[in-house]
C-alpha cells in the first residue's frame, strides 16, 4: 500500500531551539507507556525507562529496568501445553523516590494534584528533565525538577537529582528513597499469562549509608546487586545530621531510606540519589555486591558525575553530528532524538567483555521478550560508519555461539552453522512454540523459526564491517570462520532439482513472515524465496571471495580446520551460478517480476480496500484474518518488504549481475515493476518495511520514498503508535530512518576499497551535513542539491583513503585536511 497522505497526531513537542531537546507531557494508560519508551535513560549496558519515579508498576506506569544481555528462562503453561520462554529481566528498579509536605500523602497518591508536569529529554547531555509542580489537600503547593542519567562512561553508575522548592508552606519534609527488588516482567499486556517472576531475593540490608539489594536470577543464576546512595543539601552545602534525621527502612521487597528535615518556603532542597548495579556477568569483579559497594565508594558529588557524563556525550556527539537546514522537511530533533536512542541500547557493548545483541526493542521494554532478531542489519550501516568497534562488538555474540549454531545445524540434518531466528543468552533457538492472537484470543503455533535468512544477515554484516572498518584481524581470526561455516550451512540448505536443472531451497519462511506454508499444506514453509535464494548466492560468492583474499598461511589453517574440501568450493561456485530464481508476469501489466517465491501469483488477490474499511489499520493482517477463521497464507499480500530487500542490499548493478551469472535474461530497468508490484500488495506491519520502500523508492518515485521516509520517522512518535511503542521502541527502524537520510539519500556506498558517493539529495531538503568514519578517517560530509563536499578532518599518521564519484570511473585520493567538492546533476 502507499504511504498515507494524512498523518497522525505525535506524542512529542518540540522545544523551540536547535534541535537538541525534545518535549513531552504526559498521558494516561498506553501514551504514558509510550512517553516512558521514549524517555528511556541508559548507556548500551543498561537502561531505564521514562516511568516516574513515585510510580510502580500499573496499567499506566512501567517503571522498567533492563541490562543487555541478561536474560532467565521460565517455563509456563499455555493452553494444554508447556512451554519454555527466554526473556530479557526486568531488574530491580533503582529509581523509587517521593515526598509529602507535613502529614500529606506521599507524591503518587492519588490526592496529590498534579498542576503542571513536563518532561524534556535532553539529547545533548543524554538527560531527562522533569519540571512540575503539586498541590496537596491542604492547598501547599511544591515545585520539583527532577534530572536523571545513566553515566555514559562509568557505566555501572546512574543518577537521579531532585530538586524541592516549597512554595507557599513551611514545615515538615519527609523523603523516601530505596530500591523496589520485587519487580516481575510483567510490561507487555500479551504475555501476562505467562510466568513473570524471573528473580529471587537474597537480601536487603544496609552498609553504612547505602541500601543494597541482592537478587538473583532463578534459572540462569545470574547475581544482580543494586547499591543506592542519598544525600541531602541545600544552597550553603551539606545538610547535616544535626537538621536532617535520616532513617534506614526495609519494607517487604523494598529498601532504602526516608529523611525528614525541617524547610522554609521558597528554600531549594536538593536530594541526590546515585545508583551502582553490577551483576556476576560482570568482568574483573570479586562479587556483585562489592563490586557496586566500591562503585559508590568512589563517586564523588553527582554535580562532578554530571560534568563528567555530559561531556562523555559530547565527545560522541561528535561522532554522529548531524544538522538539516531548519527550514526543511526533516526534523533534526527526530535523527538526534532516535540516534540517542540508538546510542543508548548499543554504546556500551562496545565497552569491555559485554556479551550482547542487539535486541529489535532495544533496552526499553519487554516486547519480543527482548529477544535478537536480524535487526543488526538495518543498524550496522549507522554504526560501522561511526562506532565500528561495537559492530566488531556485536559481530562477536555471534562468534561466541557459533558452535551452537553448528550444534543446531547438526540437529537439522545440516552442514555448516545454522543461527536460530531469535537468539538471547546461549545461541539456542528461542522463538516460542505457541504465539497468542490478541484479535482472537487464541494461541498458535508459531513456525518463524524456519527463517532461515537470519544467517545471511550475519554473513552481511561481517563483509559490510570489514569493507568499512578495513579490519583484517577480525576477517582473518574471526570473521571468515563464521562466514564459511554459514555458506556450508546454507550449502546443505540447497538441494538440486533435476527438473529445473537448477539448485533450489524449499521450506523456508522470507523476510515477509506472513507467508508461512502454502495454503491448506501440513508441513510449514514456502519454496524458493526469491530474497533468501539471492542471497545465498551472494554468500556463496563472498565466501569464495574471503578464502581467495585470505593470506597463508591462514587460508591453509582454516581449510584444515574447518575440512573444507575442494568440491564442497566447487559446489558452491555452481550454486552461485545455477540457483533457481521464481518469476511471474504482472496480469495487470504484462511486465515480468521477481516471485516473492515459487506458486505466489497463483495465490488469491486480497480485497484491500474492503479490508480497510472493515478494520481500519491493516498493518497486522495475519491477526485479522486468522481472529475472521481465514489465513494470510492464501492471499498475495505481505507484511513487510521481501522481495524488495534485493535492491535494498544490493545494487541495481549488482543484482543484474548476478542474475546474469545465473543465466537470467533480467535488467534494472525491469526493476520499477518488480517494486509496484509489491507495493499494491504490502500491509507494512514492520517499521523495517517503510525503511526498505523509501530506499527502493529514491531514485525512481522520490514523492513516494520522501512519504515512506516520513512514515518511518513518525513512526514511534505517532500517538496511534503507543500501544506497540509502549512495549519498546522500533531500534532497527529509528536507526533506519537515518540510513536513509543520509545513506540513501546522500548515495553513501562503500565497495572495492573505497568510500563511493552518488547523491539524491532532493533540493526541497536544504543542507544537510554530517560525520562519519571510514577506514579509521573522521569525515565532514555536507550535501545539498547542487554540490557534496567531503573533507577529511583525521586520520593515522600519512594515511590516505579513496573516496569516488559515481559520475566518475575512478576513485581519488584523500588526504587528512584535504576537501573534494563535486557538483551534482540537476536530475540527480
Amino acid at each position: 500500500m502507499r504511504p498515507k497522505s494524512d498523518s497522525d497526531e505525535l506524542l512529542i513537542q518540540r522545544i523551540p531551539s536547535d534541535g537538541w531537546a525534545v518535549d513531552f507531557g504526559e498521558g494516561e494508560g498506553v501514551i504514558e507507556g509510550q512517553r516512558e519508551a521514549l524517555c528511556t535513560v541508559g548507556n548500551g549496558r543498561w537502561a531505564t525507562r521514562g516511568a516516574v519515579p513515585e510510580s510502580s508498576a500499573d496499567d499506566t506506569h512501567y517503571p522498567g529496568t533492563y541490562v543487555a544481555g541478561l536474560y532467565n528462562r521460565l517455563p509456563s503453561q499455555v493452553s494444554d501445553r508447556i512451554t519454555e520462554d527466554e526473556s530479557l529481566v526486568n531488574v530491580p528498579n533503582w529509581l523509587p523516590f517521593t515526598f509529602a509536605a507535613e502529614d500529606s500523602p506521599w507524591l503518587g497518591d492519588p490526592t496529590v494534584e498534579i498542576l503542571e508536569n513536563r518532561h524534556e529529554l535532553d539529547l545533548r547531555a543524554g538527560t531527562l528533565i522533569r519540571h512540575f509542580r503539586i498541590q496537596d489537600l491542604a492547598g501547599r503547593v511544591t515545585r520539583i525538577l527532577q534530572r536523571r542519567f545513566m553515566h555514559l562512561e562509568r557505566h555501572e553508575l546512574a543518577a537521579l537529582q531532585t530538586v524541592i522548592v516549597p512554595e507557599n508552606w513551611s514545615g515538615e519534609l519527609r523523603i523516601r528513597s530505596g530500591i523496589d527488588a520485587g519487580v516481575k516482567n510483567f510490561g507487555v499486556p500479551r504475555y501476562r499469562q505467562l510466568s513473570s517472576t524471573h528473580l529471587q531475593i537474597d537480601d536487603l540490608r544496609h552498609v553504612g549509608d547505602v541500601a543494597l539489594a541482592i537478587v538473583e536470577t532463578v534459572q540462569s543464576k545470574t547475581r544482580i546487586a543494586t547499591a543506592v546512595r542519598l544525600s541531602l543539601h541545600d544552597s550553603a552545602g551539606p545538610i547535616g545530621a544535626d537538621r536532617v534525621q535520616i532513617t534506614q527502612s526495609i519494607e517487604g521487597d523494598w529498601v532504602g531510606h526516608v529523611a525528614v528535615l525541617h524547610v522554609i518556603e521558597g528554600e531549594e532542597i536538593v536530594a541526590d540519589k546515585v545508583a551502582a548495579l553490577m551483576t556476576s556477568r560482570d568482568a574483573a569483579i570479586s562479587s556483585p555486591e562489592e563490586a557496586a559497594l566500591a562503585a559508590l565508594s568512589t563517586t564523588g558529588p553527582i554535580d562532578d558525575l554530571t560534568d563528567s557524563h555530559e561531556l562523555a556525550w559530547r565527545r560522541l556527539w561528535q561522532r554522529f553530528h548531524i544538522d538539516v537546514e531548519s527550514d526543511g522537511p526533516i526534523d533534526v530533533a527526530t535523527l538526534r532524538l532516535y540516534a540517542y536512542h540508538l546510542i543508548i541500547s548499543m554504546y556500551g557493548v562496545g565497552a569491555g567483555s559485554l556479551d550482547a545483541g542487539v535486541p529489535a526493542r532495544g533496552l526499553h521494554g519487554e516486547a519480543y521478550r527482548g529477544h535478537i532478531f536480524w535487526d543488526e542489519l538495518f543498524i550496522f550501516p549507522i554504526l560501522n560508519l561511526r562506532l565500528p568497534w561495537v559492530c566488531r562488538s556485536l559481530l562477536r555474540y555471534r562468534v561466541r555461539r557459533l558452535d551452537a549454531a553448528r550444534a543446531a545445524a547438526l540437529d537439522a540434518g545440516l552442514d555448516g552453522a545454522l543461527f536460530p531466528w531469535q537468539s538471547g543468552s546461549d545461541g539456542a533457538e528461542q522463538t516460542p512454540k505457541v504465539h497468542l492472537n490478541p484479535d482472537s484470543g487464541r494461541w498458535l503455533p508459531d513456525v518463524t523459526h524456519l527463517q532461515r535468512h537470519v544467517g545471511l544477515a550475519i554473513a552481511y554484516n561481517v563483509m559490510q564491517y570489514f569493507e568499512v572498518s578495513g579490519d583484517f584481524v577480525f576477517l582473518e581470526q574471526e570473521g571468515a570462520e563464521i562466514l564459511l561455516e554459514i555458506t556450508r550451512c546454507f550449502a546443505s540448505l540447497t538441494t538440486f532439482d533435476d527438473d529445473k536443472g537448477r539448485y533450489v531451497i524449499n521450506g523456508v519462511i522470507g523476510p515477509d513472515e506472513f507467508h508461512t506454508g502454502y495454503p491448506g499444506a501440513e508441513e510449514p514453509g514456502v519454496n524458493n524465496n526469491a530474497y533468501t535464494n539471492l542471497m545465498t548466492v551472494w554468500l556463496m560468492r563472498a565466501a569464495l571471495e574471503v578464502l581467495n583474499e585470505l593470506p597463508e598461511p591462514r587460508r591453509a589453517e582454516i581449510v584444515e580446520k574447518l575440512s573444507i574440501a575442494d568440491e564442497e568450493m566447487v559446489r558452491w561456485s555452481d550454486i552461485s551460478e545455477q540457483m533457481f530464481i521464481p518469476f511471474h508476469v504482472d496480469p495487470v501489466t504484462g511486465a515480468e517480476v521477481i516471485s516473492q517465491f515459487e506458486g505466489y501469483e497463483e495465490l488469491a488477490e486480497l480485497d484491500w480496500h474492503g479490508l480497510i474499511e472493515r478494520h481500519g489499520n491493516v498493518s497486522r493482517l495475519d491477526r485479522i484474518m486468522e481472529a475472521e477463521d481465514d489465513s494470510v497464507n492464501n492471499y498475495q499480500a505481505s507484511k513487510q518488504a521481501d522481495v524488495l530487500m534485493l535492491p535494498y542490499l544490493l545494487s541495481a548493478s549488482e543484482l543484474e549481475e548476478m542474475l546474469a551469472q545465473l543465466g537470467y535474461n533480467w535488467t534494472t530497468d525491469q526493476l520499477p515493476a518488480t517494486i509496484d508490484y509489491y507495493l499494491e500488495r504490502t500491509s507494512h506491519g514492520s517499521t523495517l518495511s517503510t525503511v526498505v520502500h523509501a530506499w527502493v523508492l529514491a531514485r525512481s518515485q522520490r514523492a513516494d520514498a520522501i512519504g515512506y521516509l516520513d512514515r518511518t520517522l513518525r513512526a514511534d512518535l505517532e500517538l496511534a503508535q503507543a500501544g506497540t511503542t509502549s512495549e519498546g521502541i522500533h531500534l532497527a527502524g529509528m536507526a533506519g530512518a537515518i540510513d536513509v537520510v543520509q545513506r540513501c539519500f546522500g548515495g553513501i556506498e562503500v565497495r572495492a576499497g573505497a568510500l563511493w558517493f552518488d547523491p539524491m539529495w532532493p533540493v526541497e531538503f536544504g543542507a544537510l551535513e554530517f560525520t562519519l568514519r571510514y577506514r579509521r578517517h573522521t569525515l565532514l560530509v555536507r550535501i545539498n542539491g547542487a554540490s557534496i563536499e567531503v573533507e577529511d578532518l583525521g586520520g593515522p599518521g600519512q594515511t590516505t583513503i579513496q573516496v569516488g564519484f559515481d559520475s566518475e570511473e575512478e576513485a581519488q585520493r584523500l588526504h587528512v585536511g584535504q576537501i573534494i567538492r563535486h557538483g551534482i546533476p540537476p536530475d540527480s
